[in-house]
């Protein structure tokens, strides 16, 4: 299963990079500086020693993960599980920390609809994590809908990686 989630970590990216590179963006996309992949399957047993504003994937403050969604759904996928449990033991070892779960969804549907979903998708992972054990009042939620693409592409790929909730340690 750790392989298979490797794999498939690596093949999104290898496309995402072949599609930055390749394509013929109309916008300017800054991407910010990340840490090798290879951290994605860092489970709880190691090192949690990262600087907090660093960036790791998505607009999610690292060591966290962000989570994806299925399309028009704001249901936890089961493949997604270990990522916000991972999260959730983020949070259980560094209890002074608070952060803003940021609920993102791709481009298609109105704008009112998008920012409802961002935000069902939001309070979704909030709901996650209380029952993981995390406090509520150390969890805020914003929904953006479709106001803060990572990419502007027009193919499952760049939607399937705006259809996410990132996590952004606040405190």
């Amino acid at each position: 299963m750790r392989r298979r989630r490797s794999v498939f970590l690596v093949t999104v990216l290898v496309l995402f990079f072949g599609i930055m590179m390749g394509g013929c963006a109309k916008k300017a996309v800054e991407t910010p500086e990340a840490a090798p992949r290879d951290q994605a399957a860092m489970g709880p047993t190691e090192s949690l020693e990262t600087e907090a504003s660093a960036i790791m994937e998505g607009r999610t403050s690292a060591p966290m993960l962000p989570v994806y969604f299925d399309f028009d759904s704001s249901a936890i996928r089961p493949d997604q599980v270990e990522r916000i449990e991972f999260n959730g033991d983020f949070l259980k070892e560094n209890p002074a920390i608070r952060i803003r779960i940021e609920g993102n969804c791709d481009p298609r549907g109105t704008k009112e609809y998008n920012l409802a979903l961002g935000e069902r998708r939001a309070l979704s992972a909030k709901r996650y994590l209380v029952n993981l054990g995390i406090d509520e009042s150390r969890m805020d939620t914003i929904s953006w809908g479709e106001e803060k693409l990572l990419l502007h592409g027009h193919d499952e790929i760049s939607w399937a990686q705006n259809r996410r909730d990132d996590f952004v340690i606040i405190q």
